[in-house]
C-alpha cells in the first residue's frame, strides 16, 4: 500500500465513523417519546376528593411512564388503578410505544385528596403530568358535571 491509498483508507474510516456517530444522535432524538394528552376532564367534586381522567397517546417508538401528577388544587395526588372493582395506588402507569394510556371512569385514574377548594363546573384545574422520559406536561382539566362520562372509543 502506498501512502496515498493509506490516507484514502483512513479518510474513509473517519467519514464512516462520523456518519455512525451522527446516526446515533438522530436515534437519541427518538428516545424522547412524543406524547399527546386529550379528553381530559374532572367531574365536579362533591366532597374534598376528586378524580381526574384523560388519554395520553404515544406516537413514538419509545415507551414512557407516568410517574406523578401535581397541582395547586391538592398536595395529596396519587394515581390509581382499579382491579376486581377495587382501587389501589400505583407508582406509575406504562405508556407503550405507539400506544396509549387511558385514564377513565371505572378504571385507572388520578385521585385528588384533601382539595384546597372545590372547583365547579365550567372551571379548569391546572395539573402537571410528570413522565419518566418526556418530562413534565402541563394540562388543564375542564370541570364537568359530576355524572360526565365521555366515550373515547
Amino acid at each position: 500500500m502506498n501512502r496515498r491509498t493509506t490516507r484514502s483508507t483512513v479518510a474513509a474510516v473517519i467519514a464512516l465513523s462520523a456518519g455512525l456517530v451522527l446516526a446515533g444522535c438522530s436515534d437519541s432524538a427518538e428516545a424522547t417519546p412524543k406524547l399527546q394528552v386529550s379528553d381530559a376532564f374532572m367531574p365536579a367534586p362533591t366532597s374534598d376528593m376528586a378524580g381526574g381522567f384523560l388519554v395520553v397517546k404515544n406516537d413514538s417508538k419509545t415507551a414512557d411512564k407516568l410517574t406523578k401528577v401535581t397541582s395547586d388544587l391538592s398536595d395529596d395526588i396519587t394515581i390509581h388503578e382499579t382491579k376486581n372493582q377495587k382501587m389501589q395506588e400505583v407508582k406509575s402507569f406504562d405508556i407503550p410505544a405507539n400506544g396509549e394510556l387511558d385514564l377513565e371512569r371505572g378504571g385507572s385514574h388520578i385521585m385528588f385528596m384533601g382539595l384546597k377548594k372545590k372547583p365547579t363546573q365550567g372551571e379548569k384545574v391546572a395539573i402537571e403530568l410528570h413522565f419518566e422520559k418526556a418530562g413534565t406536561v402541563k394540562v388543564d382539566l375542564p370541570v364537568k358535571e359530576a355524572t360526565y362520562n365521555p366515550k373515547h372509543h
